[in-house]
């Protein structure tokens, strides 16, 4: 099982903009204009709960207006309240045209997520097959993809506070792909899909495959009439241009 935590620049990619756009279909820029205008509205309710320590039932209560009214979630028909697995339940499942994509666990507003929260709704996910795993306090939002087979990897996509000292448009940028209309359309999926590509571990492998050693090699002979080994090549560049964390599976 692997748990992939990218950099706070590579978890935001095209999300962490600080201005709300304002281009693009009409469907996204009505989305991101509810988003903001949700966002601003239940400030005030979300500093309450954070000052007054609000137990997990409240902070499920905001959770679920932030579900509906913010992300556009139908409450009756998409949004499945205590889902059971297999004897156990998860706060919330979100089926949308019939299929379950995501599961959504609360944790009371004070409490920090971390591994632990996640590994409770990830067993669920897998015997579901469901793919999305959110996990929330309200303020902080963890959005995971749960990808099959073995080993089992679980990839972070996107990560805010919404208490956070950020810009709004960064926000809403982040927050967009929760949206109905956005996972409907398979923007999540997108967004992960780009980020997983440009991940360092990806790019270090393509640096250092076969094709991209051989090209450096002929350009150093060009530059220096030295004839380096292939395998010095990938030794220097593993040991002074790339970072440790690059080589992480």
């Amino acid at each position: 099982m692997e748990f992939i935590n990218p950099e706070p620049s590579e978890v935001a990619g095209k999300q962490a903009r600080t201005a709300v756009k304002r281009n693009g279909p009409k469907w996204e820029i009505d989305a991101r204009e509810k988003l903001k205008a949700s966002i601003k509205r239940f400030n005030k309710a979300l500093v309450d709960l954070k000052d007054r320590d609000a137990n997990e039932a409240d902070t499920r209560l905001f959770v679920t207006d932030v579900l509906c009214d913010a992300l556009g979630l139908d409450k009756y028909t998409e949004l499945c309240t205590e889902y059971r697995v297999k004897g156990e339940y998860v706060d919330y499942g979100i089926r949308l045209e019939n299929d379950m994509i995501a599961f959504v666990e609360v944790k009371r507003i004070n409490t920090k997520l971390g591994t632990k929260h996640l590994r409770q709704v990830q067993n669920y996910a897998v015997n579901e097959g469901v793919e999305w795993i959110i996990l929330t306090n309200g303020a902080q939002w963890q959005v995971y993809h749960l990808s099959g087979g073995l080993p089992l990897i679980t990839d972070l996509a996107i990560e805010i506070d919404l208490l956070g000292d950020i810009p709004m448009g960064q926000k809403v940028n982040t927050m967009f792909y929760l949206t109905r209309d956005a996972l409907k359309r398979g923007k999540l999926m997108d967004l992960w899909q780009e980020k997983r590509v440009t991940a360092p571990n990806s790019l270090a492998r393509i640096l250092l495959s076969d094709s991209i050693v051989i090209a450096v090699r002929k350009e150093l002979k060009k530059a220096t009439g030295y004839n380096i080994d292939p395998t010095e090549i990938v030794r220097l560049v593993k040991e002074t241009c790339l970072k440790p964390e690059c080589f992480e599976k």
